[in-house]
């Protein structure tokens, strides 16, 4: 059984912790993400799963991955507790600057999780194998790239960075390291994805024209407002390290608790949300990204002292490329849809449409109807107008209905559904994609690279509608071109 230590605990404790890392690099543990499978539920309706369990075997006392998250808000405990439930996985440190904080993540998982201030004496450890990132964006890239060097497996939730630039830092000590990376933006290890990417490439909807995608809330949690603890001060909030890179101010709590509403923290909400209906969109089609990015919107009703707007609307062209034809992307997130909240995605095909949810996929394939004769003559068409000679001379020439539009070969009775078995959750798929990755050093299924490619359009969006011009995005070399005419 291994002891847990802090730093400084000697050369047999190095030369132990030696051993077990290069034990963690050389043995493959059964916990790679198996391939989609699909059971018949009934007239067109299929489960989709993994085939066998994405768990893998019982991780062995010596190959156990040992955990610490920095940042233990909403998303450090929600990810922490699922990253927990991987076989062979154990949270030996966290780091917050919130004192309460600290104090409940002792709560939650035991007093020997040792609690720190400063993200650094977590990195510090020779017993933590990787690091969960989900601190404000501001500080995404700064602890990516100290923890990779710090010789880290990393796990950033997303957005990957607050500003463009720092992507290349990112790709670069990734590169430069050869660390495991991965974006926490899970929709890259979802059983609804994989399962649309294979409907896509399969031609289930022809060739896609365009792709709509929405995520929309409407109560004041979604909308970010988030309690506020009564004892929050400078004395139980370290400010000044919260701030790091941002503009120095006075303290300020709703600043510290409610971050996502300031630019000077967050991303706003494409930065937030646009990044999640990215990734599904570029895991479903294949896609580098757009080049030409439209964004517009702004605060419309939480008038309550944030910085950044609550609706925006993206407009995206995706060029061809030997992934895909070209397509366009609308996107929307609305903080306050008063229809109610939700997730969706239609992907539009010559031949069909996918419609995503995040737990369901309906393939529709209506595809390009062929008119009729009848339709041609004497419906919704020119040849009503034409004089009753030429009526007479086309009508004598169309003896049978056209044939504008190829059938469509081997087509089944639709619409088609692919559901997710109860309880299936793609955050844990990401995890042990995650853990596989740093065990077995495999590709992650989201990478550096990745991560950019689905960050930088949304950051392009808040760049555009805060300026009002459409931004130009080189998807392969990964940099932005400029202002882009509109033709």
């Amino acid at each position: 059984m291994t002891t847990t230590r802090g730093p400084g605990s000697g050369q047999a404790d190095g030369k132990a912790e030696a051993t077990r890392r290069s034990f963690l690099k050389s043995t493959a543990v059964a916990t790679a993400l198996p391939a989609v499978a699909t059971t018949a539920l009934g007239a067109n309706v299929f489960e989709i799963r993994r085939e066998g369990s994405a768990a893998g075997r019982p991780a062995g006392p010596n190959d156990r991955v040992r955990i610490a998250t920095v940042g233990m808000g909403i998303i450090g405990f929600i990810d922490t507790r699922t990253a927990l439930k991987v076989p062979g996985t154990e949270l030996v440190a966290v780091a917050d600057l919130y004192e309460g904080r600290r104090v409940h993540a002792r709560e939650a998982f035991g007093d020997h999780v040792k609690a720190y201030v400063d993200y650094r004496e977590v990195l510090a450890r020779p017993d933590v194998d990787a690091v969960l990132l989900c601190v404000p964006d501001h500080w995404h890239a700064r602890m990516s790239i100290d923890a990779m060097k710090a010789g880290k497996a990393v796990y950033c939730e997303k957005p990957m960075v607050q500003k463009i630039p720092e992507g290349r830092e990112v790709i670069a000590a990734e590169e430069q390291t050869k660390s495991v990376f991965q974006v926490g933006s899970q929709f890259a290890s979802s059983l609804v994805y994989e399962k649309a990417r294979e409907l896509i490439a399969a031609g289930a909807i022809g060739a896609i024209n365009s792709v709509e995608a929405r995520y929309n809330r409407n109560t004041p949690l979604g909308a970010w407002r988030y309690t506020i603890p009564p004892d929050a001060s400078p004395e139980t909030v370290d400010w000044d390290r919260f701030l790091g890179s941002a503009p120095k101010r006075p303290f300020d709590a709703e600043r510290f608790f409610r971050w996502r509403n300031f630019k000077d923290y967050g991303t706003a909400v494409a930065g937030d949300l646009f990044v999640h209906l990215l990734t599904g969109i570029h895991k479903a089609t294949g896609s580098l990204g757009p080049n030409r990015v439209f964004g517009t919107g702004g605060l419309r009703y939480w008038k309550d002292g944030r910085d950044v707007y609550d609706f925006i609307m993206g407009l995206l062209e995706y060029p061809e490329s030997k992934e895909h034809p070209a397509f366009t992307l609308a996107l929307q997130c609305n903080f306050e849809d008063g229809g109610g909240d939700g997730t969706l995605f239609r992907f539009v095909g010559s031949d069909g449409v996918l419609r995503v949810n995040f737990t369901e996929l309906t393939l529709d394939r209506t595809g390009i109807k062929e008119p009729t004769r009848e339709a041609v003559l004497k419906g919704y068409n020119s040849v009503v107008t034409f004089s009753d000679a030429m009526q007479k001379r086309l009508a004598e020439t169309l003896k049978v209905d056209p044939p504008f539009v190829a059938p469509r070969t081997g087509a089944a009775s639709y619409p088609e559904k692919f559901r997710v078995p109860a309880g299936y959750d793609e955050r844990y798929d990401h995890f042990v994609n995650f853990f596989a990755s740093v065990r077995e050093k495999t590709p992650v299924y989201e990478d550096a690279t990745f991560g950019l490619r689905a960050a930088a359009p949304a950051l392009l969006c808040n760049e555009s509608q805060a300026t009002g011009a459409v931004k130009g995005w080189d998807p392969v070399a990964m940099k932005v071109t400029g202002r882009v005419t509109v033709s």
